[in-house]
């Protein structure tokens, strides 16, 4: 098989999503409190879990301040960009079966996979197309700490 033309910024038309082709992103990302501290701020959570050291280290079983969730999805998904969307992507039409089986901690260095399972032509607008993405993020022990399946609309392939 030949190599895709890619969007001039890197990511694949719907044309050339592969169903079942697992990427294995080259881009990691060690994770740090501060990571924690700004994203939870922003975000208006002030769940002791995250931001306050001495309430986990006294009343938790983990002992330390656990990385927000929803910070542990959105670099799951930022990390793929990259590889197959930017450029390319009209939109997120959703995300569903959201897990997290093991917690994220300061320090931890997380990797990500995506496996295309499935994809479809839009059917209200020809240029386009659905692409079925599940993510999945990895500690730097390999443990499971996140994985979710993602709906993209995606652009075509310019016609020449």
């Amino acid at each position: 098989m030949s190599e895709p033309i890619r969007h001039p910024r890197g990511g694949l038309y719907f044309e050339d999503f592969i169903v079942g082709h697992v990427f294995e992103h080259r881009l990691t990302r060690t994770v740090t409190q501060m990571d924690n501290m700004l994203f939870s701020n922003m975000t208006l959570n002030p769940q002791p879990l995250h931001i306050d050291r001495h309430f986990c280290e006294t009343e938790t079983e983990w002992k330390q301040p656990l990385m927000n969730s929803l910070f542990t999805l959105g670099l799951m998904i930022g990390i793929s960009v990259n590889d197959t969307t930017v450029g390319t992507t009209i939109g997120n039409l959703g995300m569903t079966d959201v897990i997290f089986p093991h917690p994220v901690f300061d320090g931890d260095t997380i990797h990500v996979t995506t496996e295309i399972i499935s994809k479809r032509e839009s059917k209200s607008r020809p240029d386009a197309g659905i692409v079925d993405f599940h993510h999945r993020a990895y500690n730097q022990n390999n443990k499971l700490v996140g994985e979710c399946k993602r709906q993209g609309f995606m652009r075509r392939r310019p016609v020449k």
